[in-house]
């Protein structure tokens, strides 16, 4: 979460995250590409240190270093790639098995999270286990509901059913 609200800190008006988890290669993958401000070489070289942050409000960064942090404590493996006016991907690769691989927590309430505190914001979830899918685009919901909005609450509790029965499907609920 703190990952995708540097993307709308950002100014991105999509986000895109993928979770892949691969039982046979012992791998998840966790993918988070925006069409924000992205960084400038600088920052970029920066953007893992804990002490630097373009927010006012703290002094402190801590999303992305708790990131990578929890990558190589789980023998993985994070890389940012970011180009100004064009957004910034963020890949976080985790052995699956290993003792220290953090939860993924609640998915379901993230996402209702993100998409009711983010209605303007175009979101895409997919999320592959071994050789199942489920998959979540505001877009084409949007389209669907017209002038409903994302929020609305008959909406909100459609969508956390959507959401938690894909999820269950996966096994990854």
């Amino acid at each position: 979460m703190d990952i995708v609200e540097n993307s709308l800190a950002a100014g991105a008006g999509r986000v895109e995250i993928r979770v892949e988890e691969d039982m046979a290669a012992d791998r998840m993958l966790i993918e988070i590409v925006d069409d924000g401000c992205g960084m400038d070489e600088e920052r970029l070289q920066r953007a893992l240190d804990p002490f630097f942050t373009t927010k006012t409000v703290r002094r402190v960064g801590l999303g992305l270093p708790l990131l990578s942090e929890a990558c190589r404590m789980s023998n993985g493996d994070m890389q940012i790639q970011s180009c100004p006016g064009k957004g910034t991907k963020v890949r976080a690769i985790f052995q699956h098995s290993h003792i220290d691989r953090k939860p993924l927590g609640n998915i379901r309430d993230t996402l209702i999270t993100l998409i009711t505190g983010h209605p303007e914001v175009e979101l895409f979830y997919e999320h592959r286990k071994d050789h199942k899918m489920f998959s979540l685009d505001t877009r084409e919901i949007k389209a669907d509901l017209g002038n409903i909005p994302l929020n609305a609450p008959a909406v909100v509790s459609a969508l956390r059913t959507l959401i938690q029965s894909g999820l269950e499907e996966l096994g990854a609920f």
